[in-house]
């Protein structure tokens, strides 16, 4: 339970926001090119994280450092109770960043420490708390600000957050460090292959979570409604994060599954790019469901191509730092192409061209296990 509720807390301060930004833009006169560094500080800072997590579990330590994570979103969303500037709601923006990737690259190896024989039932717990968040700040966030203003419902992140913090700081356990830091996988070209698929495929993740429920206001949908659509999409999110959990193993060479969800995720960006009112509701279906399902298996298949423990979390923590440094970039060049035509049609364009890209290259990123299945299939044969 302690992992679900330190996830719970990583997704509302950036999912909130994009319900509300319109209001935002009027009240602080922010342009679209500024809203987006809302959703691309912190991913980015999530990628600079995951690079330097094993220096941080060596140097401050999984459950301090955890600690540290959490304090900074509860000081983040206190400041946002009394923002009165663009520049303030930036500058918080990037100190929860900070501390989100902070805890996210410390909570795996917190789990696989003092939990081996549950960690990956933890770490689906933590994830499920991550997406959790989404939904109920997304769809609860133009609501609240209706009721209570946008300081109120942006501030009260820290509420949660502080609970969590306390929950943290009294159950996690002693605090323990690395004595070694893995070497992370510079030289290897396959590794950078798997940052670049990891980090276009969550193009989609951030894009929508940046300005999905903008696109639809700008159609003339109610912000409430927006909110909901994103709440839907997290939801979504939700339900086939579950499905390839129970259905992954099925399948021992990934590429099937993961084309068959790229495939849904282009289904539903056509929708949203052709006719986005009429087809809203496959749309959202589509996208969440597709958006849910490749973030695991991207990770799954960056484990595949490891041979060892040690291995494993230098792979990872190279591919998520570099590819969350690549997704950041999405919503910032969906803010300038708002900023220049008015319109976020395009960047749905872009987008479709990075999951036809990202289609391409799943075809190359064999799972080495079934690699060695069919060549020594071949031998029999031969």
């Amino acid at each position: 339970m302690l992992a679900l509720l330190i996830g719970l807390n990583l997704r509302p301060i950036m999912a909130a926001v994009g319900p509300l930004l319109d209001v935002l833009q009027q009240d602080l006169g922010l342009s679209s090119t500024q809203a987006s560094l809302l959703t691309t500080l912190p991913v980015l800072l999530m990628g600079i994280c995951a690079l330097g997590g094993p220096w941080l579990q060596r140097r401050i330590g999984e459950v301090r450092g955890i600690a540290l994570g959490m304090l900074l979103i509860v000081l983040a969303g206190t400041v946002r109770f009394v923002i009165d500037t663009a520049a303030t709601l930036i500058l918080s923006a990037a100190v929860a960043g900070t501390g989100i990737a902070m805890v996210q690259a410390l909570m795996p190896a917190w789990l696989k420490r003092h939990h081996p024989a549950r960690a990956g039932s933890l770490m689906g717990l933590f994830t499920t708390g991550i997406m959790g968040g989404a939904v109920v700040a997304a769809a609860g966030a133009a609501p609240a600000a209706e009721a209570a203003g946008w300081r109120l419902v942006l501030g009260s992140a820290m509420l949660p957050a502080l609970l969590a913090l306390v929950a943290w700081l009294r159950h996690a356990g002693s605090q323990q460090r690395h004595s070694e830091s893995p070497v992370l996988p510079w030289r290897r070209s396959r590794a950078w292959a798997l940052m670049a698929y990891f980090g276009i495929g969550t193009c989609a993740y951030t894009l929508v979570l940046a300005w999905l429920p903008v696109y639809y206001m700008d159609l003339g949908l109610s912000a409430s409604r927006g909110g909901l659509l994103l709440g839907a999409v997290s939801a979504m999110e939700v339900v086939a994060g579950l499905l390839v959990s129970s259905l992954v193993h099925r399948f021992p060479d990934r590429r099937p599954l993961l084309s068959l969800v790229l495939c849904i995720i282009l289904a539903g960006l056509g929708c949203l790019i052709i006719s986005p009112i009429e087809l809203m509701l496959p749309a959202v279906l589509l996208v969440g469901l597709g958006i849910g399902a490749l973030f695991p298996l991207q990770l799954i298949v960056t484990l595949d191509h490891a041979r060892t423990p040690s291995e494993a979390g230098a792979l990872l923590a190279f591919v998520q730092g570099g590819g969350y440094t690549i997704a950041a970039l999405m919503p910032l060049l969906a803010g300038l192409i708002r900023d220049t035509t008015a319109s976020l049609e395009w960047a749905w364009v872009c987008l479709l061209g990075g999951m036809l890209l990202v289609l391409l290259m799943t075809w190359k990123l064999k799972h080495p296990a079934a690699q060695q299945t069919i060549e020594g299939a071949a031998g029999a044969v031969r």
